[in-house]
């Protein structure tokens, strides 16, 4: 039942994931940049200081809604944490390091779509039976083309539904819960029997966490997201920011590795992953997850805001697609490929991928990147040296986990030739180390 279940979520993952979501996501980020003259580019400036401004201004909100800010928080709340940890994680696995090019790529035409749907929500948006602000995709579709289009607000609030408790909740409390068991596992705080029973906990405590926040209604949901995000947010920066300035040696080829390969993923993941397509589709797949820009949930709390100027509420869409992809995931992936993690590319990967680095690692040849040991305790590491970055191991790949292109250490003879670090069944190649 569970493989008939994956098969199907495969098929229709692999449709919807394809061409027709490049073509639509793309296209119309495309299509709203090119009619407003990139206002998420020109107005940017104005963007920031409306958002940033308004974190230092106290106001109360009227009833049955949230102010501007909290609202931007609310819909924040959604988006940082899930998709910026096991979003870039897979991205960066299934896709190299060029799916993060495309994921900023995404987000710059992702930024204008946010702007359109937060503006469209707040402008459509009506008061509900209790009085409270109720708006989004299902709202402008039917307040703003008509009851001939309302069949498709009817179509997209039932697919909400759905929606919510995958990317809405099964996918946050697996992430937790992986973050949660791999840190306690590093660190031998519990062993691996006792996993189901933490699970268990887990979930338990998060389910009455998130009852004591949704219970309170909107007036409470907005007054904590509006004190939880800005400090989850900037705590995961500083951190971030941290790890980077610890490995800063390596960031110049990181982010090579991103812009170059994106145009040629098979030079930076030793040939696993050879198609720019599947790069740009796991970059943009993963942005959209993280941001939400063009799937318009995000521009439901938008409308519960208590303002009377719905292109200044869109301002916030913009600051949110910004805050979201280009700095809180843009800093996961440089600490995932700075910190010297072992990414298997062509394999999945999520939250647990951003803990197996280590801030104190033990210098090695290989700038400090922990070796791992076969069983009999050789090295499982095999370099092979060339002055260019598509260094390739030309035996059979199905017996090959391509780690990273890395750069050598200062013992090294030749420092700053670099190296495609390979695991097989090999012993350590003596010219490499």
């Amino acid at each position: 039942m569970i493989e008939t279940i994956a098969a199907v979520n495969q098929a229709v993952n692999s449709f919807i994931w394809g061409i027709p979501a490049m073509v639509c996501i793309i296209g119309v980020g495309l299509l709203l940049s090119v009619r407003t003259g990139f206002l998420q580019i020109r107005k940017f400036p104005y963007a920031i200081r409306t958002t940033v401004g308004r974190m230092f201004r106290k106001r109360d909100a009227s009833d049955g809604a949230m102010t501007p800010f909290q609202a931007v928080c609310t819909a924040l709340a959604g988006t940082v944490g899930t998709g910026n940890i096991a979003g870039v994680a897979g991205a960066i696995a299934i896709g190299g390091p060029g799916a993060v090019f495309w994921m900023w790529c995404s987000a710059l035409l992702g930024m204008c779509t946010k702007f359109a749907e937060v503006t469209l929500a707040v402008h459509f948006r009506e008061r509900s039976d209790t009085g409270e602000w109720v708006g989004g995709p299902m709202y402008y579709i039917k307040n703003g083309l008509g009851r001939r289009w309302q069949f498709l607000a009817v179509l997209y609030a039932l697919f909400g539904v759905l929606t919510v408790f995958g990317t809405g909740n099964a996918t946050q409390v697996n992430t937790i819960v992986a973050a949660v068991d791999t840190a306690l596992l590093e660190y031998g705080l519990v062993g691996g029997s006792f996993l189901p029973t933490l699970n268990l906990i887990v979930g338990i405590l998060v389910a009455v966490l998130v009852a004591l926040v949704l219970l309170g209604g909107i007036k409470r949901i907005g007054s904590v997201s509006e004190k939880l995000v800005p400090f989850m947010a900037l705590f995961y920066i500083v951190l971030s920011v941290g790890v980077v300035v610890l490995n800063f040696s390596r960031l110049p080829y990181v982010l090579e590795s991103i812009v170059a390969g994106a145009f040629n993923p098979a030079a930076f993941t030793g040939g696993t992953i050879g198609s720019l397509f599947v790069s740009m589709q796991k970059g943009v797949s993963r942005g959209i997850f993280s941001n939400e820009a063009g799937l318009g949930t995000g521009s439901i709390a938008h409308a519960c805001a208590d303002t009377k100027k719905p292109v200044k509420q869109g301002m916030f869409g913009i600051f949110e697609v910004f805050a979201d992809t280009i700095v809180i995931c843009t800093l996961t992936a440089l600490v995932i490929l700075c910190s010297g993690t072992q990414v298997s590319y062509g394999a999945a990967a999520g939250a647990e991928l951003f803990h197996h680095h280590r801030l104190g690692s033990v210098r090695l040849p290989l700038s400090g990147v922990p070796v791992q040991e076969q069983q009999s305790g050789a090295p499982l590491l095999c370099g092979v040296c060339s002055g260019s970055h598509s260094g390739r191991y030309h035996g059979s790949w199905s017996a090959v986990e391509h780690r990273r292109h890395l750069q050598r250490s200062d013992e090294h003879p030749q420092p700053h030739c670099i190296a495609a670090a390979f695991r097989h069944g090999g012993a350590a190649d003596p010219r490499l180390f």
